[in-house]
């Protein structure tokens, strides 16, 4: 197995009162007025990943998916339980993560990819190519608060993908960025990278895009794994409770 989720829990703390000042927030906890409540996003979930699957992971917002994906990839350490995976292996791909609006769309390339953990000279070499498959020649200049939502998306979908395919594939809602033509093309290259020998995670809202790409699917829902197994069996499982083929 190349990756093993055993009895993973996850709580956050939740203010219980909402404070609508940093101000307003200090004052609160030195006096010890601030109380909190424990939100569980995940409960007890477990599942594994065998080397060369190709897995899907759906649910509706706000299930567990994303949480699962950073735990996985070390973004956050769970409450209880364990994963084992070999975290070198592992490139997490989610789109517009560092962005800062203040900045450039070139500037932000360099800052993103720093943070995927690409080099200043790998980014010179590849920056003309992330431009071009963002299509975004002409606007490199300009601050990101500028881009509309398509432009961001399409500059961090070209960032995230630009490397060679790694071990381990994690993809977070990638392939819905841009309009149809793009996400063909989007699709065109996480369907190389997939294919490419990786073991690969994925969640995405579309059903269609879990039936095309994956081997395997998990249904989370409220935090807690209902159904593992069969793609197809899964999904229309999954889309009879939401009542919406997507």
């Amino acid at each position: 197995m190349e990756i093993e989720v055993q009895d993973v829990t996850m709580q956050f703390k939740k203010a219980k009162e909402e404070v609508f000042s940093l101000k307003e927030a200090v004052i609160q906890k030195l006096k010890g007025r601030r109380s909190y409540e424990l939100f569980t996003a995940l409960s007890n979930v477990s599942f594994c990943v065998a080397r060369g699957e190709v897995v899907g992971i759906i649910g509706t917002n706000g299930s567990g998916k994303s949480t699962v994906l950073k735990i996985i990839s070390g973004a956050l350490l769970p409450t209880k339980g364990r994963v084992l995976v070999d975290r070198d292996k592992v490139q997490l791909l989610t789109l517009g993560a560092g962005f800062d609006p203040e900045l450039t769309g070139k500037e932000n390339v360099y800052l993103n990819g720093a943070l995927i953990g690409y080099t200043k000279e790998f980014l010179d070499e590849k920056y003309e190519e992330i431009v071009r498959f963002a299509q975004l020649e002409g606007f490199m200049e300009e601050k990101v608060r500028k881009y509309s939502s398509g432009m961001v998306s399409r500059l961090g979908f070209a960032v995230a993908t630009i490397r060679d395919t790694p071990e381990i594939l994690i993809l977070d809602e990638v392939l819905s960025v841009g309009d149809m033509f793009f996400r063909e093309k989007s699709e065109k290259r996480i369907r190389s990278m997939i294919h490419g020998g990786s073991t690969v995670l994925m969640v995405s809202h579309s059903t269609s895009v879990i039936r095309k790409n994956c081997t395997k699917a998990i249904w989370i829902e409220k935090g807690r794994v209902q159904m593992e197994g069969d793609t197809d069996q899964v999904c229309k499982a999954y889309e009879s409770m939401a009542g919406v083929k997507v």
